[in-house]
């Protein structure tokens, strides 16, 4: 191979690397594009992320444009589009940072690999036709390892942000871009001190100080290391925000429903108080009769008619807890034009504890209740079922819905919901609550599970008797 031969396999090198790395960061950003779910816009956001980085690397060929514009552009873009993109900005932000700083990691620990390998196929190569060959066989080695290397530190730490949402505030943005921003500093500063020509003499870090053959790749894993550290930190406090938030929803919701108990208890002191009055009740009545004020006892005994339906429980399961949440949502349900059906039984046996299945009722019902609200046109309807079968007992839930329900990837539960005029509303606290759901199941050593079919909201939660293997 002669100089020109070296110079177009360069030129072609430097092609398929571009074309390669812009095909890897348009995959890294689609696996986090999931609130899209039409397959054609997903691979056409691909395309676009692949696009931008292919034409603005090109670019970035010519000498006039400077090295960091590359990455400042493509950045700036990408957050500009994050709307379309179907990524938070902020998060756009870190995924772009996050795969330059892991190609520019690669490019440290394959450094020192380059200058053993180079080293070892040019040390036979006593011809100029030899050395350009060699030259070219190490290059494309060192590039395909380097690229096989960035691929899969890009994969682990994609697993890892998965793990949490992409949700991040400016805070909690800095914290996570630290470490990266210092590794893309560091390595541009590397590669600045590898070989500096000075005159007629020519500084080549790894000759004149070997021990940095072994500490730059090491500094290279510490700064990786760092970052799923950072990320893995980021997530338990998430995780631990979350827990916090979903005990006070439940918290309050067990308030609400002593709350409602003590009500019900002061009901029933109600309607005991109106046995004793009976008695002059129908005193007054057959006063009223007797006297011929036939009008005045009609009035009298509508009156006291209302006055019991107040205490009136249309719908019964055998629990004073379930008995109050179902009347109440039964209420509201009706109220709202919803038509409510219930067969539930509360378990005769004594393994299941009545405040925990009240927070289950209140959140499946609740959200339901939410759900048939958002309805402009079509059936209102909300159908309860509870049974028990041996040890088991199973809660069924079924209600319609308008628009369209996005899933978490990592929860399988609801995080935002989309409406047909195409804008989107998040159900953060819908979520919360059937979280709340799978959290009291578990604790029965049961599960819940979440159907979609026709525009219709199905909830099974399946519990088990405690106290019984």
């Amino acid at each position: 191979m002669n100089e020109a031969g070296f110079a177009l396999f360069f030129k072609l090198l430097t092609g398929a690397e571009c074309i390669l790395y812009a095909v890897l960061m348009a995959v890294f950003f689609r696996s986090f594009m999931t609130g899209i779910q039409e397959k054609r816009r997903l691979q056409n956001n691909t395309f676009l992320i692949f696009f931008i980085y292919t034409v603005i690397y090109l670019f970035s060929l010519f000498p006039w444009f400077y090295g960091w514009m590359h990455m400042i552009l493509i950045t700036g873009i990408l957050i500009r589009l994050s709307g379309f993109l179907g990524i938070e900005r902020n998060f756009v932000f870190l995924l772009s940072v996050l795969f330059y700083c892991i190609r520019n990691l690669s490019m440290m620990m394959m450094r020192s690999l380059d200058f053993f390998t180079d080293h070892f196929f040019l040390r036979n190569a006593d011809t100029p036709e030899l050395v350009f060959r060699n030259a070219a066989l190490n290059q494309l080695l060192v590039d395909t390892l380097q690229y096989l290397l960035c691929f899969l530190l890009l994969h682990i730490v994609e697993r890892q942000l998965k793990k949490g949402g992409t949700g991040l505030h400016i805070r909690e943005l800095c914290y996570l871009l630290l470490t990266p921003v210092t590794a893309i500093l560091f390595a541009n500063i590397l590669v600045r001190l590898l070989v500096i020509a000075n005159d007629n003499h020519i500084f080549r870090l790894y000759e004149q100080y070997p021990a940095f053959l072994a500490i730059v790749p090491a500094m290279a894993a510490l700064f990786y290391a760092g970052i799923l550290a950072a990320i893995t930190a980021y997530q338990r406090i998430l995780t631990l925000q979350d827990d916090r938030e979903k005990y006070f929803v439940a918290k309050q919701q067990l308030s609400a429903i002593q709350e409602r108990i003590r009500e019900v208890e002061q009901f029933h002191d109600g309607i005991r108080r109106m046995k004793h009055e009976m008695k002059n009740h129908l005193t007054n009545i057959k006063g009223l009769a007797e006297s011929g004020h036939y009008e005045d006892m009609e009035t009298y005994i509508a009156r006291m008619d209302d006055s019991m339906k107040v205490f009136e429980l249309s719908i019964h399961t055998g629990n004073a807890v379930t008995d109050v949440i179902i009347n109440d949502r039964q209420k509201a349900a009706a109220a709202m034009g919803i038509d409510f059906q219930c067969v539930f039984l509360f378990p005769a046996s004594g393994g299941y504890n009545a405040y925990d299945i009240g927070i289950i009722l209140n959140n499946l019902l609740q959200n339901a209740l939410e759900a048939c609200a958002k309805i402009q046109k079509g059936p209102k309807y909300i159908c309860l079922s509870g049974r028990q079968k041996r040890k088991f007992f199973l809660i069924d839930i079924r209600n319609p819905f308008d628009g369209e329900i996005t899933f978490d990837q990592n929860t399988g539960l609801p995080v935002s919901t989309k409406k047909k005029d195409g804008t989107e509303a998040f159900a953060s606290l819908h979520g919360i609550g059937l979280s709340n759901v799978r959290r009291e199941a578990l604790e029965y050593m049961g599960d819940m599970d979440i159907q979609i079919e026709n525009s219709e909201f199905h909830v099974t939660v399946l519990l088990q008797e405690r106290g019984r293997k």
